[in-house]
This record gives C-alpha cells, structure tokens and sequence, in this order.
C-alpha cells in the first residue's frame, strides 16, 4: 500500500515532468505552474485572493469606507436603507479585480471548468452566513442559445460545488444583451422581466433560498431573479457571487 508520503513524491515527479515537458502557464498570472497537477492556477494567485474586509453592508455586501456611515441597528449603507430590493443579503469572494477576475475569466470564457470546484470553495468559506440554513442554492440561469454557444452554466457548475442542494428554480424568458455590453444605467431595463420561475420552484414557496452567479456588477441580473423567486413565493432570497465590482455602483 503506498503511503501518503510516497503519494506526494509521486506528485512532485510527475509535477516536475509536466513542468518541464508541457510548460503550463497559470490560468491567472501567466507565470509557468510548479504544480500544473494541482490545478491551472498557481497558489500565489489563489493567496492574492482577498477577502472584502468590515465594514460591510449587510444587505449587499459593498465595503463601506468608515463604521461612521453604517447604521449601526442594521449595519446597512445608505442606498439599502433608501430603498426597497429583493434581494435580502449579499455576499462574495473579493473584488471583481486581479487574480479573482482572471480565475472568473478563465472559468467563463476558456472553458477551464475544473477551476469552478476551488472557487465555490472560496464562496463557501466566505458566504458561510449566507448559506446557512438555506433550503437550496438557485444557478442564475443562461438563455438556451447563449448556454448552447458555451457550452455550459458557469452559474450551474459554481453552484453544485456549494453543499446544497441545486435547484433549477429559474429559467430565462428572453435572450437579452450581454450586461458587459451596456452601462450602469441600462442593466436594470435589460433584464426586467426576464426571468420565471420553473416548477421546481413551488417547492420553494415559504423557504429561503441562495442565488448563484459568478460576478455582481449593479446587481440587476440579481434582481430580477430575485423578484421571479418572490412572485413564486420564496421568503427569503440571498445572493452568493464569485466576485463583485465595488464601488458607487455597485449592489
């Protein structure tokens, strides 16, 4: 029987052949891997990771710049406060910048999908509140064309990862520009009503549950899943991202 020690010899071996024959480069920083068995990204990428530190909103996860503007019985920023959203919590990895914006990109648009387990597990750490004692975790969905072109949910494969059950619970009604394409002001209208519930959701009804994307930008796309899920009667709606852009304009 070979041992945990002769294992990691093992490993090292044929790192170093990889290494040496292959020359992988990281998914992320682009730097030759030591390690290409343990992943396509290097561990300095994943350490440079860092968390969105307090103090933080409690409704949308955006860094608030001092404790003096949050208020303190709800530990909220001033636009939660001013309005209403459906959207109850937020949460995510980091900021949508550095290395947690190439891990995303490499996800996303290589098709490095091996890379969606480490990263759930990331949000699991860090959005632990979040998934606790939610009833399941609800994949933003893909238009049937556009999951067609890439072949797969970015959402779906991040949200199996997470320790909950996985329900399908939305489905969108419309294909509708990429948000990447549009400014701030115009993601809202974009995707207003672009979403319904699918059957698997009437189970739902009175529980609370977690929607799963990869990237929060305004939060619109959150949004309006959020509200299909509340029509359907969901109580509570929280929201765990991969990665956020922080800043006036995000949530």
């Amino acid at each position: 029987m070979i041992g945990v020690s002769g294992i990691d010899r093992g490993l090292r071996i044929v790192d170093a052949i990889v290494a040496v024959v292959l020359a992988p480069a990281c998914a992320a920083c682009d730097e030759l891997l030591d390690s290409p068995t343990r992943g396509p990204v290097c561990a300095r990428c994943w350490r440079s990771i860092l968390p969105l530190t307090p103090p933080i909103c409690d409704r949308c996860g955006d860094p608030l710049p001092s404790w003096r503007v949050v208020s303190v019985p709800r530990q909220q920023c001033a636009r939660c406060r001013r309005s209403t959203r459906a959207v109850d919590r937020a949460r995510a990895i980091g900021a949508y910048d550095g290395a947690l914006r190439a891990v995303i990109h490499a996800l996303k648009y290589d098709g490095r999908r091996s890379l969606a387990k480490p990263i759930a597990a990331l949000m699991r750490q860090r959005g632990a509140d979040l998934l606790a004692g939610a009833a399941c975790a609800v994949p933003v969905p893909l238009h049937g064309s556009r999951r067609r072109r890439r072949g797969f949910n970015q959402a779906d494969d991040l949200a199996r990862h997470l320790g909950l059950p996985l329900v399908r619970a939305l489905v969108r009604t419309r294909a509708t520009k990429t948000q990447t394409e549009l400014p701030a002001a115009q993601r809202h209208r974009n995707v207003r009503d672009g979403f319904a519930a699918t059957p698997a959701a009437a189970a739902l009804a009175g529980g609370c549950v977690v929607l799963v994307d990869d990237v929060s930008t305004t939060g619109a796309t959150l949004e309006a899943c959020a509200r299909a899920l509340k029509a359907a009667g969901v109580a509570e709606v929280r929201a765990l991202t991969a990665a956020r852009v922080v800043g006036r304009m995000s949530s």
